[in-house]
């Protein structure tokens, strides 16, 4: 007999006839002998539903109500499945983050997770009892309710499946697992078997949207087995775990890409110590998140400092670093929306050696000009311009045979 714990997202319990569905499938799993804990997200829409409500009452929704009104969406989906299954002839039990309970700190609407006490889900667990739990929610020392954040279901699963020491960790998506690269830009991309927690980790930051990054972050902390799964049928899905040696003879994993990125560059900055401090803080007290940074000496004592935040904070940026460029007596300033980052990702790198320039050389074949590198132990990143952001993931997915390794 093993503990499973299963996530089922907003698509996956969209419809009462999807309910259903998911019933089946958590009743299958529990007549096959195992203890099973299901953690479900809002009916897909839901949420949003709810957050266009709150900003239409007020422009600035008080915190705490925001989450009470936003945990909502879970409790109907937990209420429904927890129904479906005792028509079916099932034990079941719907519990609510605070019934968990699931504890975390007060920063509402994205609270981190402090504790999670076992002994309620346990004791249902010892009577035969499918236990269902609210995802997305939780409540803090104050008894107030808190939520993770958006994508935060996929958190719950993995923080509960640690808690219970589980055996697996299944999500259930609308997607069948963990592919190489977007199917949709490459046809011929492929459903890896495994990844590692850090390839995932990886890839989640580099844009791809399968899990959410701190339910792999946690999952890597506490050595929780993930297998990302379709809801819609049974086939086998993608493993995140553990790095093991078949994974490091894999030179690259997969081909990540992000096209919700601007480049942002200050001009002729004084060439001296505390400079970056002065044109990074402040996007800092914005709340702004810079990712790629390069840096140009020049032989004046002038350097041109190039970096990358998200599309979304480019014109709050842009008017940021003008104001910094002033004071710093800077040359200028000058952005770009129209650029993308495309990436590889492989535990591989770290004992293979020519990646990199496999990667310029495939690139430069094709005419496309980097603007920017990044690197790390198992990822290069290259920016470039938007137009070419399909041709480079098309020929680097090719070029490192990512069509045609079978792991």
């Amino acid at each position: 007999m093993a503990l499973v714990v299963q996530k089922y997202g907003g698509t996956s319990v969209g419809t009462i006839e999807r309910i259903r569905s998911v019933a089946q499938r958590v009743a299958k799993t529990f007549d096959e002998g195992n203890e099973v804990v299901v953690i479900v997200s809002a009916m897909s829409g839901e949420t949003n539903r709810l957050v266009a409500m709150a900003n239409e009452v007020c422009e600035f929704p008080n915190e705490r109500e925001y989450d009470v009104l936003v945990s909502t969406g879970e409790q109907v989906t937990i209420a429904l499945l927890s129904m479906c299954l005792q028509s079916m002839g099932y034990q079941a039990k719907s519990y609510l983050g605070s019934q968990i309970p699931m504890i975390t700190d007060s920063a509402h609407a994205v609270a981190r997770i402090k504790s999670i006490p076992d002994i309620n889900i346990r004791k249902d667990l010892a009577h035969k009892t499918i236990v269902i739990c609210a995802g997305f929610q939780g409540v803090d020392d104050l008894g107030d309710i808190t939520t993770l954040g958006r994508g935060g279901s996929d958190t719950s699963a993995v923080a509960i499946a640690a808690a219970l020491k589980a055996d697996v960790c299944e999500i259930y998506t609308d997607v069948d697992g963990v592919y190489t690269t977007d199917p949709r830009m490459v046809p011929a991309a492929r459903k890896l078997n495994k990844i590692s927690y850090e390839e995932m980790l990886e890839m989640a930051s580099l844009g791809a949207k399968v899990l959410q990054i701190r339910s792999v972050e946690f999952a890597k902390k506490y050595d929780v087995v993930i297998h990302v799964r379709s809801s819609f049928d049974d086939s086998q899905g993608t493993l995140v775990m553990k790095e093991d040696e078949e994974m490091e003879t894999v030179l690259v994993s997969g081909i990540a890409f992000n096209k919700d990125e601007a480049k942002i560059s200050v001009l002729g900055v004084p060439d001296q110590p505390g400079i970056a401090a002065q044109i990074f803080s402040p996007l800092t007290e914005a709340n702004i998140t810079v990712d790629m940074i390069i840096q140009n000496v020049s032989s004046e004592g002038k350097t041109d400092m190039t970096f990358t935040v998200p599309k979304t904070d480019c014109k709050k940026a842009v008017q940021i670093i003008e104001s910094v460029a002033g004071t710093i007596g800077a040359r200028g300033t000058s952005s770009d929306t129209s650029i993308s980052k495309v990436s590889i990702i492989g535990v591989g790198m770290r004992s293979h050696a020519g990646v990199a320039s496999k990667m310029f050389a495939t690139l430069s074949k094709e005419g496309i000009n980097i603007e920017m590198i990044s690197t790390s132990e198992i990822k290069i990143s290259c920016v470039i311009s938007d137009k070419y952001t399909e041709l480079a993931v098309r020929v680097l997915h090719e070029a490192f045979g990512l069509d045609k390794e079978d792991r």
